[in-house]
């Protein structure tokens, strides 16, 4: 293998031989190859790049959430963007058949998404939101009966519930699942990612009225009823109002309330770990599965994890500038 060079910069940069890399820069400067793996904000490219590579859903999320990507390629020799189970049409990237970057990973399935691709690879650069030990999610089954049965008794009640979830991603997730709850509404933040989405073929179960369109027609005042809504506190005045109005019982997602403390710290009724990334446990299985010689860890507990690789016997160093923190909930 080439010498490879992999360190955190703007994003990370990778050389490989004469190959110059950038994965999921906000900024680029350079006239390197630029990859963006999908269409999170905070991986979105702000400006620069002579040459990007991203999946067609990407592209046209980056467009609708006002990040046009330019200079956009589809296809380039010797890299091949695979699924990484994160989001819609979310990718992580295998070079040369040897160094595989994850990007936001889920080993998984979930609704439409299916689980991220592990091939075998020489370098592996895995995303390591949850690598500590203490973070293992329960089996998607089991979160969703207990979800559904929250609904149930709710409903039972005649009160409405309030699914809260990042409008892209875990809000594609949500609908999927459980619109079959009648009348479902949907806020219009999610509104926006979900047409998209279906633009682009994905069957989120047909339209689904808005939060504002309920309103004006009253509709909310027929309880019970389901919003699904971007990540809000329950202290929020928009959902204080909801509550006080209506009755309404929140439940938020993701793979933080494994947590005690993320329950109130977000002033929710019900939490529960449904997350669009690895736990512990399946970040191990996906170090298993490549079977890398060289493991560089990012984001979240890197150098937890890479520690915990060493100890079972792989060369693992964390980019450990790449840090994030327990106070991105919102953005999970």
């Amino acid at each position: 293998m080439r010498k490879v060079s992999v360190k955190a910069a703007d994003g990370i940069l990778v050389e490989y031989g004469d190959t110059k890399l950038l994965l999921d820069p906000i900024r680029s400067s350079g006239d390197g190859l630029v990859f963006v793996s999908h269409a999170h904000q905070d991986h979105l490219l702000e400006s620069g790049g002579q040459r990007v590579l991203t999946s067609r859903e990407t592209a046209a999320l980056a467009a609708a959430r006002g990040r046009v990507i330019r200079n956009l390629v589809s296809e380039v020799d010797g890299f091949k963007m695979m699924n990484s189970g994160h989001i819609f049409g979310s990718r992580s990237l295998l070079i040369n058949d040897e160094i595989y970057y994850t990007g936001d990973f889920s080993l998984r399935s979930r609704a439409f998404l299916k689980g991220g691709e592990t091939p075998r690879c020489k370098v592996l650069i895995i995303e390591t939101t949850y690598g500590r030990e203490d973070f293992t999610f329960p089996p998607i089954e089991e979160v969703v009966d207990r979800t559904h049965k929250i609904i149930s008794e709710q409903f039972s009640s005649g009160r409405p519930v309030i699914l809260m979830g990042y409008p892209l991603g875990k809000a594609q997730i949500l609908t999927s699942i459980f619109s079959v709850w009648k009348p479902f509404f949907q806020h219009g933040a999610v509104a926006k990612i979900n047409s998209t989405c279906s633009s682009l073929g994905l069957d989120l179960g047909g339209d689904h009225l808005t939060y504002q369109e309920a309103q004006e027609r009253g509709l909310l005042e027929k309880k019970p009823w389901v919003l699904i809504t971007p990540m809000y506190s329950g202290r929020s005045t928009f959902i204080s109002n909801l509550k006080k109005k209506y009755g309404a019982v929140t439940i938020a997602f993701s793979g933080w309330a494994v947590e005690p403390s993320f329950k109130y710290a977000m002033g929710v009724d019900y939490a529960i770990p449904l997350s669009d990334h690895c736990d512990f446990n399946e970040l191990k299985e996906v170090v298993k599965r490549c079977c890398p010689e060289v493991v560089y860890t990012f984001h979240g507990f890197a150098a937890e994890f890479a520690e915990h690789l060493r100890r079972e016997g792989f060369d693992a160093k964390p980019l450990t500038s790449m840090q994030e923190t327990l106070g991105a909930y919102a953005d999970e």
